[in-house]
C-alpha cells in the first residue's frame, strides 16, 4: 500500500532526527535558548512521527498482509503493528502535548483542565486497554503488559490537571516526566519494531522493549531531584 509507505519514509526520518535532538534539550542548561528552541523543534518531531505511526496502525488493520509482506500471520501483524502501534502513537501524542502544555500553562493551571487536554489522557487509557485486550486475543504477552505505562500516564496526567494549587515546581516535573517520556516511547518503538526486520528472535524480547525505560527513567529521576533541591533552596532563602 503506498500510503502507508509514504508514512513510513516520513516516520523514519522524523523519528530518528527527533531520536537524534532528543539529548540536546536533556543535557542543555534548562531554561536556556538551546533549551527551549530544541526542545520545540524535538516536540514538533515527535507530534509528527506519533502521528505517521497513528496513520501506519490504521492502515496495517485494513490490510495486515499487504502492509507487511515478509510476515505471514494477521492477527499477529495486526496486534503488534496495528493496535499496538496505534497505541503507543497516541501516548507519545499525548505525552509531548502534556509536556508543553504544563510549561505553557505554568501561570493558569486551570487551562490544563481543558476538554481537549482531558479526552486526549482518557483516549490514551482507552487505546492502553484496547493493546491489552487485544494481547488477550492473540495471547501475545507483550501486548498485555505494554498497557500498564499508558494507563499510569493518562492517570497521572490528570492527577496533575485536577490539583487545585499544586506546588510552584510541579509544572516542571510534568514537563520533564512528560517529554522524556515521549522520548522513551519513540525510542521503545523504533528499538523494538526495528528489531523485527534486523533481530527478529530479539523483537519480543522484553529486554529489548525494558532498555529506553530503564533509560528514561534515570532521566527522569534525576531531573526530578534537580528540581526539587531547587525548590527546597528557594525555599529556605525566602
Amino acid at each position: 500500500m503506498w500510503p502507508f509507505k509514504f508514512f513510513l519514509i516520513i516516520h523514519i526520518v522524523a523519528g530518528a532526527s527527533g531520536l537524534g535532538l532528543f539529548w540536546v534539550p536533556v543535557l542543555s542548561r534548562k531554561g536556556g535558548v538551546n533549551h527551549r528552541y530544541w526542545g520545540r523543534m524535538f516536540s514538533i518531531l515527535m507530534m509528527v512521527t506519533a502521528s505517521m505511526a497513528l496513520c501506519m496502525g490504521v492502515c496495517t488493520l485494513l490490510d495486515p498482509l499487504a502492509t507487511h509482506p515478509r510476515l505471514h500471520d494477521a492477527p499477529f501483524i495486526a496486534g503488534v503493528f496495528g493496535w499496538m502501534m496505534i497505541y503507543l502513537a497516541i501516548l507519545t501524542l499525548s505525552l509531548t502535548w502534556h509536556g508543553l502544555r504544563s510549561v505553557q500553562n505554568r501561570r493558569t493551571h486551570q487551562r490544563n483542565r481543558s476538554p481537549f487536554d482531558i479526552g486526549l489522557q482518557l483516549l490514551v487509557i482507552v487505546a492502553a486497554l484496547n493493546c491489552g485486550w487485544q494481547g488477550i486475543r492473540i495471547g501475545m504477552p507483550l501486548m498485555m503488559g505494554m498497557p500498564a505505562i499508558g494507563i499510569a500516564s493518562g492517570l497521572t496526567n490528570l492527577w496533575f490537571a485536577s490539583r487545585q494549587s499544586p506546588p510552584a515546581h510541579a509544572y516542571l516535573m510534568e514537563h520533564v516526566k512528560a517529554l522524556v517520556g515521549a522520548g522513551i516511547s519513540v525510542y521503545t518503538a523504533f528499538t523494538a519494531f526495528g528489531a523485527v526486520h534486523l533481530l527478529p528472535q530479539q523483537a519480543l524480547n522484553p529486554v529489548t522493549w525494558s532498555i529506553p525505560l530503564v533509560i528514561g527513567m534515570g532521566v527522569i529521576l534525576y531531573h526530578w531531584a534537580r528540581i526539587r533541591a531547587g525548590a527546597s533552596q528557594r525555599l529556605r532563602h525566602a
